[in-house]
């Protein structure tokens, strides 16, 4: 019988994003556990030096591959795919790519609106749609969402907005993909120290909000939410299709954060004056 520990061994693997952060700690428990993992993002630099950092976690078989690609474009995506799964297929995608910027939905430009939509719906998308195909035998295929996906984030309207898409995007893809063998589910991740993260994390009247919202009172680490996209990528959560896991330390139990202090301190305080009663 097939030891946990080598659970994932002769196993194809593709993570968006992963050159650092969620990324980067999913690609390193999917490394552990025997599969080979390709790292996709736009810089293949940096995509370079997280191959480098995995090198002292790999097991026997195997293997970590780069390649630079903008989830948003569709050409670059497909390829992304085909280089991951080499000559056997694809087993496993981790949809981690994602972005956006902060603003009120008054003074939100168009562009700002298109970027959050584009990178964290239309990629996740365009990553499900050829991960799916080069699927022929089945396979786990895990979205990163995010709690604004399911709790308001003023000042963050499209980033919310995408990541709610994002879930019902999980939730009709299982529908259809189930009778091919292919699951698709996604982690809805907290506040985790990221560089994505990093005007969240560096303003600690935001940080002591966030915390007084979680019932277990911390923040999150990049291997919590790896430890959840390992689980859904594995055949231990087999019978596990179209469902949205939250990893955030309960805060989705409660009310989400007020990040006005961060919003002031970026964009100024004619931002916050835009959307006070008058």
């Amino acid at each position: 019988m097939q030891t946990i520990a080598r659970a994932l061994e002769g196993r194809t693997a593709l993570i968006t994003g992963g050159g650092s952060g969620i990324g980067l700690a999913c690609a390193r428990h999917l490394a552990r556990d025997g599969a080979t993992v390709t790292l996709a993002g736009r810089s293949e630099d940096k995509l370079r030096q997280a191959a480098a950092t995995l090198a002292a976690d790999l097991v026997s078989g195997a293997e970590v591959r780069v390649i630079a690609c903008d989830v948003t474009d569709e050409a670059a995506v497909e390829a992304a795919v085909r280089h991951a799964s080499g000559s056997r297929g694809l087993d496993i995608a981790v949809a981690n790519a994602g972005g956006g910027a902060a603003g009120s939905v008054l003074t939100t430009s168009v562009e700002e609106w298109r970027f959050a939509v584009e990178v964290n719906l239309t990629g996740t998308f365009l990553t499900l749609k050829h991960a799916g195909k080069a699927m022929a035998c089945g396979g786990a295929i895990v979205a990163v969402s995010s709690i604004a996906g399911v709790l308001t984030h003023r000042f963050m309207s499209a980033y919310c907005a995408s990541k709610a898409g994002l879930e019902m995007l999980v939730r009709c893809a299982a529908d259809e993909l189930g009778g091919l063998g292919v699951r698709v589910n996604a982690v809805r991740p907290g506040l985790v120290p990221t560089d994505l993260a990093t005007p969240l994390t560096a303003d600690a009247t935001v940080v002591d909000d966030y915390l007084d919202q979680m019932p277990l009172a911390r923040l999150g680490s990049t291997d919590d939410i790896a430890a959840a996209v390992r689980w859904l990528a594995g055949p231990e959560s087999s019978w596990v299709t179209g469902q949205c896991i939250a990893i955030d330390g309960g805060h989705s139990l409660r009310r989400g954060p007020r990040i006005d202090p961060m919003v002031g301190n970026l964009l100024g305080s004619d931002v916050l004056a835009s959307i006070r009663p008058r």
